[in-house]
């Protein structure tokens, strides 16, 4: 491993730090810079010294938690707790005795039993138990930290950890799978696999292999990001509020049944991604990991630090090795174990900084490298982009980040924190702001084009417009500030739709194209987005009376040509398979050709494609002339205005456009921009090689 291997190296001096090289502006913090990265290779020269390698130390879900010991012939259960007054096993294969099956405490704080299948012949698959804790905070159940399966009883609504051995181990077919054969820019599709089914109930793992895995497919995404995989008590956390970190949620089926999710996936060549959530945890001490000693703290910092004050939840204490341990175990387990290729981490900006973000704008880069900042956090990050680098080379590292801490997206070796891309989460709040409180007419191209080309050079970006939370209930998607009612009643398809439905079906295509041209590196939407899915997303709750009626998919919206959420459906999937023919992410940054700020017309080149935008809500423009920035022939390869995209048909398809010469020689294309329309024209490749 490329950190690993430099661990025991010299440092390079401050000044030559790849990071700073790139960044001038970071020169006076390269002494910062420095000290992290030396603090990392200290870290790591304690870990290589008592396990060997970063990978071997990430073992703490095997030394934790009920094993089964064929050679012995029973079950190991261990539990770190180490302020712990006694520990108790108990459970249905004991009768629920609390005081039966005790463990002995080591010298390390790990409590341990071993359960003889003879003793105990009714611990078998499916059996359910829980380590009763004595503690400073009294007598109390909990599911172990690193229980890999919990299920909750249908009257009481307890949660129970249960032993999980299946006969037949699942058998694999994706062995050949990588992802940088499939995945040469990542097309994010952001997924909840509950909400994922039209009825009103929760959707399972295998129903969302079977029935959505394909849509996915077919509407050419690449890459499939999960939501909620890890358990969380309660539904409606998006699950956010973790409780169980190396438990699959059992609402949606058994561990099997996650991994048959991943394996059709990696056959239709998807790549799968974990939304996981290591920047806090749920405060239920029943279910989850908070004073799970006694000690007030464990896991978590002690008193103040450890709470979140806007999320009502647990703070990790990443300075603790045991912590540091368990945490990179995590990764390493649904690496392993269920064949995830990577992450995306949640709440990076909490984790980062003191104050978490909350009430903080971020403008100058003392903010990045002050007292604010975490420095167990950048550590524990840089451990676990490495350690994830170690296990699969290949892995997409996604960060949630709304600082623009420098290096964010930057290889560790460099002085970075090692992720592979940033989320671009600007980009959906502009959007937001501007239709809530601007005209079409007042919109600012140059406002437009600073956002969507304004991110750190070097540092690949996650480009989108909405994600799930633009859809909680008390927002709206984009879809639904644009039509508001007519969502309900006007999707309709009609020759003449009535103005208002006639500027959100153009509107809704331009703003995920130019954000898709322009604004990343790789591009994310939300499940349903792309075809504009009526409602907000709103999981049963008492206040909706335990209804699913919000926390579902209408697909049979999408799948009706009669209206024009199916049309929506066909630009998405027109816009998202160009992408995958031309492969205009990976070519560099988007080239503005031409910005007018009073016809609305914006016109930028990337990877050998002219993307070319008319914004005007009425002024269509015949023979409009800007800079091609390279001369050749130009073919049409997509059209908003298509009428199977709801478009009128103004816009010639069949047609070449030839670049001509001015006074100096420099080429001009001249096309008919129709309001509120994109196209995008493809230099003929004969012509682009002399170009």
């Amino acid at each position: 491993m490329e950190t690993v291997a430099s661990a025991t190296a010299s440092p390079a001096a401050s000044a030559l730090l790849p990071l700073v090289q790139q960044d001038p502006w970071l020169a006076p913090y390269a002494d910062v810079l420095q000290r992290r990265l030396d603090r990392l290779h200290q870290r790591l020269r304690e870990i290589e010294a008592e396990c060997g390698s970063l990978t071997r130390y990430a073992c703490r879900h095997q030394q934790l938690g009920l094993h089964y010991d064929a050679r012995r012939r029973g079950y190991w259960f261990r539990e770190w707790a180490p302020a712990a007054q006694a520990l108790f096993l108990t459970g249905d294969f004991n009768q629920w005795d609390r005081s039966y099956t005790p463990l002995t405490r080591r010298p390390d704080g790990v409590w341990e039993v071993f359960l003889a299948e003879k003793t105990f012949p009714n611990l078998v698959h499916g059996s359910r138990y829980k380590v009763h804790v004595h503690a400073a905070n009294g007598h109390r159940d909990r599911l172990p930290a690193t229980v890999r399966r919990t299920v909750q009883d249908e009257y009481t609504k307890d949660f129970a950890a249960q032993v999980w051995r299946p006969e037949a181990a699942f058998s694999w077919t994706d062995q050949q799978f990588r992802v940088n054969n499939f995945v040469k820019e990542p097309l994010i599709y952001e997924a909840h696999v509950g909400m994922a089914l039209e009825e009103g109930r929760v959707g399972s793992w295998r129903e969302f292999a079977d029935l959505v895995l394909p849509r996915i497919q077919q509407e050419g995404y690449n890459v499939v990001q999960l939501m909620a995989v890890a358990e969380h008590p309660y539904y409606g956390s998006f699950g956010y509020h973790v409780a169980n970190f190396f438990a699959p949620s059992a609402r949606f089926g058994t561990p099997e049944d996650l991994k048959y999710l991943v394996n059709e996936a990696h056959r239709r060549g998807l790549a799968v991604v974990m939304d996981v959530v290591h920047s806090h945890s749920v405060k239920n001490e029943a279910e989850g990991l908070g004073n799970y000693d006694g000690s007030g703290a464990l896991y978590f910092h002690p008193g103040p630090r450890g709470q979140h004050p806007g999320w009502d939840s647990l703070l990790f204490d990443y300075g603790r090795p045991e912590v540091q341990q368990f945490l990179l175990s995590n990764l390493r387990y649904w690496l392993e174990e269920f064949h995830f290729d990577g992450f995306r981490f949640d709440g990076v900006t909490s984790m980062l900084y003191h104050h978490h973000g909350e009430g903080v704008g971020f403008g100058a880069y003392d903010q990045y490298f002050g007292p604010e900042v975490d420095d167990d956090a950048v550590l524990y990050l840089q451990l676990a982009t490495s350690l994830v680098r170690d296990i699969k080379k290949s892995a997409l590292l996604i960060a949630e980040d709304m600082s623009g801490m420098p290096g964010l997206a930057r290889p560790v070796a460099e002085g970075g924190l090692g992720f592979g891309y940033r989320l671009a989460m600007g980009l959906p709040d502009y959007w937001i702001r501007q239709l809530k409180h601007q005209r079409d007419e007042d919109w600012s191209l140059g406002g437009l084009w600073h956002e969507l080309t304004n991110r750190r050079a070097g540092e690949k970006t996650v480009a989108y417009c909405e994600s799930h939370d633009q859809a909680l209930v008390g927002d709206k998607t984009l879809a639904h500030w644009l039509l508001d009612a007519r969502i309900y009643s006007g999707m309709q398809r009609t020759a003449t739709p009535d103005l208002e439905t006639g500027r959100a079906i153009a509107l809704h295509k331009l703003i995920r194209l130019v954000t898709l041209g322009a604004g990343g590196e790789a591009y994310m939407n939300f499940i349903g987005n792309e075809f504009g899915h009526p409602e907000w997303v709103d999981f049963p709750r008492e206040g909706n009376q335990w209804s699913h009626h919000y926390a579902r998919r209408q697909w049979s919206l999408a799948d009706n040509p009669d209206l024009y959420f199916h049309a929506w459906l066909q630009f998405d999937q027109a816009m998202i398979g160009l992408e995958r023919r031309a492969h205009f992410l990976n070519a560099g940054p988007a080239r503005l050709l031409h910005l007018d700020d009073d016809n609305k017309v914006l016109c930028f080149e990337r990877g050998g494609l002219i993307f070319a935008f008319n914004f005007h809500p009425e002024r269509s423009l015949p023979d409009y002339r800007f800079f091609a920035g390279t001369a050749g022939v130009y073919t049409p390869v997509l059209n908003s205005d298509s009428a199977a995209f709801g478009g009128f048909d103004r816009i010639g398809t069949s047609i070449q456009h030839f670049t001509q010469p001015d006074e100096h020689g420099t080429p001009f294309l001249s096309l008919y921009l129709p309001s509120r329309t994109a196209q995008v024209l493809d230099l003929t490749p004969s012509k682009r090689k002399g170009g």
